[in-house]
């Protein structure tokens, strides 16, 4: 039955429509970079935006001085309470470093940022701006659970375009990676990861409290290591996955900066490390060749369930992904994980204030 439930609790969009949700006790952060600037999907997320109504919209802004002035001004355009937070100038620079916050920059640290302006509300939604078929019903699906005592909601959707399957990164490393490390451990917490139906979306919502809570990956692995703080902080009980429906955005080649093949470190890395998280030490020497034996069957199986709907599937190009996936799975790396916002050592509202005065200057 479509409508089945997994360990957390499944909600499914069975009708179209948006159910009721506190929009109006929300923040929506939607961190965007400045290739996002005039941009089509941006526009309709934005534009869609205005008809929610959230109480307010972050926009951490990761972009060169050059454009984050122009790139403000068309934000200030639409009908939102909208703030921009400039991820990029010298005083914020400045003022990270003197308190130990410096270092790498990623989609993973710009969230940080808007998250602490989020935490003026009781809840909390972070999604992309290159979605381009997005729909007003995301953010109350999103909120609704968070209104009926769960405290973390994932979003998921299925990644299906020109009839062929993508999704390639969650499908192709971290599902059989999860499968793999499952046969060896049966810690709850592998129990949660494999039980979202895409743990690679970018799409969450949570309260202010648990927010609040939240290590923040700098990089890509952004999207698994909040899985694991809502794990030690919500649990089963207080976690719920939402369906988002049809989903299309942009998708990213496999080589090349900020490929797929990129981005498969820092995946693999956040998943080990919510098992270190918790003492457990996963066993690198064979934990490759069951990762490549869990894929093979995964590749089998999509290789039918594409067939079964007349797709195309080209096997060989997703067997030489794999390959290329299982270079990643080594030891991790130094935890550079950005504390929580209830224990940073630098208050947000101070953060804010240096990311606001750079922005001022730029605008001139």
């Amino acid at each position: 039955m479509e409508y089945v439930q997994e360990r957390v609790t499944t909600l499914h969009a069975l009708d179209e429509g948006a159910p009721e949700a506190p929009t109006d006790r929300a923040a929506v952060v939607v961190p965007m970079t400045e290739r996002e600037y005039g941009g089509l999907a941006a526009e309709r997320v934005l534009s869609t935006l205005e008809t929610v109504d959230p109480a307010r919209v972050i926009v951490p802004l990761r972009a060169p001085a050059e454009r984050a002035g122009s790139f403000h001004e068309w934000l200030q355009g639409y009908d939102l309470a909208i703030e921009t937070v400039w991820c990029d100038g010298p005083r914020l620079e400045r003022l990270l470093s003197e308190h130990g916050l410096d270092g790498d920059r990623g989609k993973g640290r710009d969230v940080w940022l808007g998250l602490g302006r989020a935490l003026a509300e009781t809840y909390v939604v972070v999604h992309d701006a290159d979605v381009r078929t997005y729909s007003p019903a995301y953010v109350n699906r999103l909120l609704f659970p968070l209104a009926h005592g769960y405290s973390f909601s994932k979003g998921y959707y299925a990644r299906i375009e020109d009839r062929r399957l993508y999704g390639r990164l969650f499908r192709l490393l971290y599902r059989p990676l999860v499968r793999a490390l499952a046969e060896r451990h049966g810690d709850p917490i592998v129990e949660y990861l494999e039980s979202f139906r895409y743990a690679l979306a970018g799409e969450f919502a949570a309260t202010a409290d648990l927010v609040a809570d939240l290590r923040i990956q700098r990089g890509w692995g952004l999207e698994i290591g909040t899985l694991g703080d809502a794990f030690e902080h919500g649990g089963f009980a207080g976690t719920a996955q939402v369906d988002l429906g049809r989903y299309e955005h942009d998708h990213r080649s496999v080589r090349g900066p900020t490929g797929l093949a990129e981005m498969s470190g820092a995946v693999v890395d956040a998943t080990l490390r919510t098992l270190l998280d918790r003492g457990i030490e996963p066993d690198y020497e064979t934990l490759p060749d069951r990762y490549l034996e869990a894929a093979a069957d995964l590749v089998r199986a999509y290789s039918t369930d594409a067939a079964f709907n007349g797709f195309s599937y080209d096997r060989e190009s997703e067997r030489n992904q794999i390959e290329t996936y299982a270079d990643a799975i080594e030891p991790i790396s130094s935890d550079d994980r950005l504390p929580p916002w209830r224990e940073s050592p630098v208050a947000a509202e101070t953060v804010l204030d240096a990311a606001r005065a750079d922005l001022r200057e730029v605008i001139g």
